[in-house]
C-alpha cells in the first residue's frame, strides 16, 4: 500500500517535519535530510528547495524567487518544486502550515 500525497499546490506553506533535520555528511561529501529511521541524500537543487521550506512563504513565492535567481521560466520551477515536495511529504519529512 503507497502512502497518499496530500494536495500540493502554489499557495501550499510547508516546513520540515518534527525530527526532521538538514545535516552535511562529511565522510560521503555530500548533504542529508535525516528523519526517524530514514534518510535521503540530496543534491545541490534539493537543498535549496529544502532551505526555502521555511514555513512561511507559499511554495508559488519560492518558485518565484528561484525563478528570478536563474532566469528560469517560473512555470517550470514551480512544477520541479512542487513534485520535489510531494516526494518529501509522501515520506512524512513535511508539515503543511497553511
Amino acid at each position: 500500500m503507497t502512502a497518499q500525497a496530500p494536495l500540493i499546490s502554489g499557495s501550499s506553506v510547508v516546513k520540515l517535519a518534527r525530527g526532521v533535520k538538514l545535516r552535511e555528511d562529511p565522510v560521503r561529501g555530500h548533504v542529508v535530510l535525516l528523519a526517524p529511521e530514514r534518510a535521503m541524500a540530496l543534491d545541490e537543487i534539493a537543498v535549496r528547495i529544502v532551505r526555502a521550506l521555511d514555513g512561511e512563504r507559499t511554495l508559488a513565492r519560492i518558485a518565484a524567487d528561484f525563478a528570478a535567481e536563474f532566469e528560469a521560466p517560473v512555470a517550470e520551477i514551480a512544477n520541479d518544486i512542487e513534485a520535489f515536495v510531494r516526494e518529501l511529504s509522501i515520506r512524512r519529512m513535511l508539515e503543511f502550515v497553511e
